[in-house]
């Protein structure tokens, strides 16, 4: 079976401009050439830090980031140019649940509603009686009841916030689900139903997830595949236990060890990076993570391409092995 997404050489440019008349004077490189093959039934992980370019990734999948370049297939159907001929049928190969699960409902639409227009991307036909039986169904999915339909957001908790706009995206009936941070703002509690909740939809409905994430904790009990993203570029990919059992790139080592170990008997010894991150509007010739690495080396002056170890476990640093466990 081919990859359910096939993303080659993305890019998600934003203009920056200056002057009376707004001339565009520069590009935010959000992100930058990049490349993933993501199979079916497989939760694909994105992670790394607030700025790294993974929530454009995201974003520019649905249709709400500017594709600036690239090529974008879901089941071998070209999605970038679906996005522009038939929005619709765009919608309903792919979904997004966002962060904020404040934000992410209209106050004023009952909670049904908003379920219902999910169910309607694939149904424009269907009546309000069968919108309404569907979306109360998709509600009784996600852990609430049918008759939470008439219902307010402000009624719910952000937990009960986050399972509606599961239902919502679910409702599309989609291939793919995008989850932009979602359970970052939640209670650790809370965090583990919605992670359960995912994996038991992910099972019945044989979805696809790209989860986007900071928190390797929370990486680590639902990834297949991890990415790990540096200003607009993968640093690190492959299967979930060799990026995260055996990491071959400084960053992807820092960012693992900043990770709590509540089993630990005593804290471990974490060094925090030095340096800033350097601006996405102007990026260094060479490794973009030198300035904060503490191996680099001369070659580091060089932009390292992205090489494989074993195992589909591919790495961009020069030197992969010199900072082994």
């Amino acid at each position: 079976m081919s990859s359910s997404i096939q993303i080659k050489n993305l890019k998600v440019f934003y203009p920056v401009r200056k002057g009376i008349l707004r001339r565009i004077k520069g590009y935010i490189k959000a992100v930058n050439q990049v490349t993933l093959m993501i199979e079916p039934g497989q939760t694909y992980s994105l992670v790394g830090e607030s700025g790294c370019g993974k929530s454009s990734l995201g974003k520019a999948l649905v249709g709400l980031a500017p594709f600036t370049d690239g090529d974008f297939f879901i089941y071998n159907v070209d999605h970038k140019k679906l996005l522009h001929t038939n929005r619709r049928r765009a919608a309903a190969k792919i979904q997004m649940i966002f962060q904020d699960p404040y934000g992410s409902l209209n106050p004023k639409l009952k909670i049904g509603d908003s379920v219902a227009e999910g169910a309607s991307v694939n149904n424009p036909g269907l009546t309000d009686r069968d919108l309404r039986r569907i979306a109360a169904t998709y509600l009784e999915k996600v852990g609430l009841y049918a008759e939470d339909y008439d219902k307010y957001p402000f009624e719910f908790s952000g937990g009960q916030r986050q399972r509606i706009g599961i239902a919502r995206a679910l409702a599309a009936r989609p291939d793919i689900i995008i989850c932009d941070e979602v359970v970052s703002a939640l209670d650790a509690s809370v965090q583990a139903s919605i992670l359960n909740l995912l994996l038991d939809l992910q099972d019945e409905f044989k979805l696809t997830y790209i989860f986007i994430s900071h928190d390797l904790s929370v990486v680590r009990f639902i990834s297949h595949q991890i990415s790990i993203m540096y200003l607009g570029e993968i640093v690190e990919s492959g299967p979930a236990a060799a990026v995260l059992n055996k990491p071959a790139h400084p960053y992807t080592k820092s960012l693992l060890q900043a990770v709590p170990d509540p089993d630990a008997q005593q804290s471990k010894e974490y060094q925090p990076l030095a340096g800033d991150v350097p601006s996405p509007l102007n990026l260094p010739s060479g490794c973009f993570f030198a300035g904060r690495c503490p191996y680099k080396k001369e070659k580091c002056r060089a932009h390292p391409e992205l090489s494989g170890l074993d195992n589909q476990h591919t790495v961009r640093c020069h030197f992969p092995f010199i900072h082994e466990s």
